[in-house]
């Protein structure tokens, strides 16, 4: 074990008020669900409470001293934003309610206006339902088609049906950067190349990647990113899109009122420069000043020395599960992949990934159960339900033991008992 990096996971819970808590039968919290929404340290507690208690103000539209600092901090949260992902500008990145937002608007506003009835959209199997439905709900309104990448039987994406189905007709790739279910690590560089080859443009949902490693939008090669703020320690509420600047430019408004505008009159209207002309109404002002506070926390920690430490785990966290009797892993062992995401997903033979959560959690073992908002990923695997525990770096080898050990108690007395 490097003692380096554990010595850094121990710091840092400390900062996480929510982990000195005990469940109601007196158990220690082992919270293992960090993939559906992250834990928030003090720092994004505190800032929330900094912006209510002291400068309370709507933003951009007012000329007191409160608004003045609103604004100023909220303006600093979009530059903190765009230098996470080495963004070229501050422009290019829109504040929305949440990634799933931000892949609405790309829909709403370039597919609407650029697509046409002989067009494709290329997806993956493995897709989030966020990166699913939008896209569906397009081609209901301009008659583009979808066509649908399959994956290995090892749980990665497979990229020579990628190549044989990526053709003239392309206009754009969306897919998940990192699998919510099968943890895959997609080599989005290769697919951006690949995409661009033919004219189209890439979009990636960085949901599960943001929190865990490094990413600069540029050497991806990508044209669209998606990211949420509640998945890298920040509130929820509030997450973000970025494009390039010529791409926003020229993509019509997804909402129309307040803020969004330049000129109003009776008959016609113009729009606010960018990131402005996306963001219509008051924003979520606390959350994107939160989100901030949470990506200047995951810096100071470091994202090298994030990732570096979440790959121990995940190991470990793999040998673990591999090692029981009936029990199915979907995607890549960890050992295989060494970028695989922080987490396991898995089946175990004629027991319900429900009743194997509800029995850990009387333990104080939260983890994930159910379809994990990838009904059409579990269609393939011929799976309804499954259960998943998803890593931080605020996660300890002793905890993945804690989780091992009531695991298999919980599968023993479900066998016992069906």
């Amino acid at each position: 074990m490097n003692n380096l990096n554990k010595t850094i996971a121990e710091k840092v819970r400390g900062d996480f008020p929510i982990f000195s808590h005990k469940i109601s039968n007196e158990k220690k919290l082992i919270y293992l669900d960090h993939a559906a929404t992250s834990q928030k340290p003090k720092q994004v507690i505190n800032a929330l409470q900094d912006y209510y208690y002291n400068f309370n103000a709507n933003v951009h539209r007012g000329a007191h001293q409160l608004s003045v600092k609103a604004t100023e901090a909220f303006e600093e949260a979009r530059n903190t934003t765009a230098k996470f992902i080495k963004a070229k500008s501050s422009k290019e990145i829109v504040f929305t309610r949440n990634a799933t937002e931000a892949i609405n608007l790309i829909a709403r506003t370039w597919g609407d206006q650029f697509l046409k009835k002989e067009d494709e959209i290329l997806l993956t199997v493995m897709e989030h339902h966020s990166n699913l439905v939008p896209w569906q709900q397009l081609a209901e309104r301009t008659g583009c088609k979808i066509q649908y990448i399959g994956i290995t039987p090892n749980g990665e994406l497979d990229l020579h049906d990628l190549s044989l189905k990526l053709n003239s007709h392309t206009k754009l790739v969306s897919l998940v950067h990192i699998s919510n279910t099968l943890g895959c690590c997609n080599p989005i560089e290769e697919i951006a190349d690949l995409a661009h080859k033919f004219g189209a443009l890439v979009c990636i949902d960085a949901c599960q990647s943001l929190a865990h490693k490094s990413i600069d939008v540029a050497s991806l090669g990508i044209d669209f990113l998606a990211g949420s703020s509640h998945k890298i320690c920040g509130p929820t509420g509030v997450g973000f899109l970025w494009s390039r600047i010529e791409i926003l430019e020229n993509m019509q408004p997804f909402l129309g009122g307040g803020e969004m505008i330049e000129e109003v009159f009776l008959d016609k209207s113009s729009w606010a420069e960018l990131p402005h002309k996306f963001e219509a109404g008051t924003p979520a002002i606390a959350e994107a000043i939160g989100m901030a506070t949470a990506i200047n926390y995951l810096e100071s920690i470091g994202l090298n020395e994030i990732s570096i430490w979440e790959q121990e785990l995940i190991e470990h966290l793999d040998e673990g599960l591999r090692r029981i009797n009936g029990l199915q892993v979907l995607g890549p062992n960890a050992q295989e992949q060494p970028n695989k995401g922080a987490l396991s997903t898995f089946n175990v033979t004629d027991l319900h990934s429900n009743d194997i959560s509800e029995l850990l959690d009387t333990n104080g073992i939260c983890i994930r159960s159910g379809h994990h908002c990838c009904q059409p990923l579990h269609r393939h695997y011929s799976l309804k339900s499954t259960a998943r525990a998803s890593l931080s770096f605020t996660t300890t080898h002793e905890e993945i033991n804690s989780f091992l050990d009531e695991l298999n108690s919980a599968i023993s007395f479900l066998r016992e008992h069906n």
